[in-house]
Formats: structure tokens, C-alpha cells, sequence
């Protein structure tokens, strides 16, 4: 959208809803702002788009020429590492590859895992910043599944075999949401194992 864009004819009145077109950023208080941006930077790949040292705070994004920042870290976080604050922040990846690849990369960097995941519509990984904070990095698949979803996947399988799972899963399930029996009794959320 430019600044000199045609202006439409507009209903501010209280029954219309404006539109929201999508979530552009969260921002995050951390305890030691140089160890989250090399989590974020190095980890997940994201770019440092703009930084106050002075002020305490660091913007980021994974496609900068798009979003100056999609993530916002700033200094002064008070509350503990067990306290459950951020219940998730999501990255969507452009292919199953891109999910695979975060698997051994979270693996060999040695990041706490919580849960690796079939939502039925959507394959992710669940995983811990330094500060515990829980991040998601999944691909949608295009499938229609209820929601709550979440089935294991073997994301060192063959990417074949892991895509005939996930379809003859929600074959069976995506009309009524599924929870693999014994699948919550194996998250990390609220758990103090969740740092590293």
C-alpha cells in the first residue's frame, strides 16, 4: 500500500469491523537481548533490520523487504523463565524442506525441543529460545483438519512417506480433530525442562 493510494469510500460506523490484513510483528521482552538476537539471527536465520543498543531493543525479520521487523526484542524482562507468558510465536516456512531442515538444525544446535507435529493442516516443530520462550517453524499442507490435531511425525522419514502419513491421518481424523493417545503427556510447556 503507498502513502498516495486512491482513497475508497469508507463506513466507520460502529456495526462495520475493519479488517485486519495480517499480523506483522510481536514484540517480546528478554532478560540479555545479545543472546536472543544470536538465537533468532544465527537459529532461525532472521535479519537484524534495526538496533538501539542504548535503548535496549533490537528489530528482526526473516523477509525484511517485506516486514521491517516481524519480531521485536526489548531488555527489562521481569517476570521468571518458568512463569508462562508467550504461549508461542509461529514461523511459517515456504516448503516441508524448509521444516526438515529446522529439524537438524534445532538437533545439531542442540535447541530444547517441546513437540514435533501433525496439526492435519500443517506440520511443525516446537521448540525453546534461550529464555524459554516457545517458538513454532511449520508448512501448511493444504489439508483440511479440526483442530485440536496433533499426531507425531518422523521428520527423518522419506518426505513421501511422511506426506502418505499425514493424508491417511486426516482421512481418518481431519472431520473430528485427534489427539494421539499419550501425545500431551510427552509437552514440555509449563515444565522447568524446557530450558537449556
Amino acid at each position: 500500500m503507498s502513502l498516495d493510494r486512491e482513497i475508497e469510500s469508507t463506513d466507520h460506523s460502529t456495526e462495520h469491523i475493519p479488517r485486519i490484513g495480517h499480523l506483522a510483528h510481536v514484540g517480546i521482552f528478554v532478560e540479555d537481548l545479545d543472546t536472543e538476537v544470536a538465537f533468532y539471527r544465527d537459529v532461525l536465520g532472521l535479519q537484524v533490520t534495526d538496533t538501539q543498543p542504548d535503548m535496549g531493543i533490537t528489530f528482526m525479520s526473516s523477509q525484511p523487504e517485506v516486514e521491517h521487523h516481524e519480531l521485536f526484542l526489548c531488555s527489562g524482562r521481569t517476570s521468571s523463565r518458568d512463569a508462562l507468558m508467550v504461549q508461542q510465536i509461529a514461523w511459517r516456512c515456504d516448503s516441508l524442506d524448509d521444516v526438515i531442515g529446522f529439524h537438524y538444525r534445532l538437533k545439531e544446535r542442540k535447541v530444547s525441543l517441546d513437540m514435533e507435529v501433525s496439526h492435519g493442516n500443517a506440520i511443525g516443530i516446537y521448540f525453546y529460545d534461550p529464555e524459554g520462550n516457545r517458538n513454532e517453524v511449520y508448512w501448511g499442507t493444504g489439508l483440511k483438519a479440526r483442530q485440536a490435531y496433533l499426531a507425531s511425525v518422523d521428520l527423518e522419514a522419506p518426505l513421501e512417506e511422511i506426506l502418505q502419513q499425514v493424508r491417511a491421518n486426516v482421512e481418518i481424523y481431519g472431520a473430528t480433530g485427534y489427539v494421539e493417545p499419550g501425545f500431551m503427556e510427552q509437552l514440555q510447556i509449563g515444565s522447568s525442562d524446557r530450558s537449556p
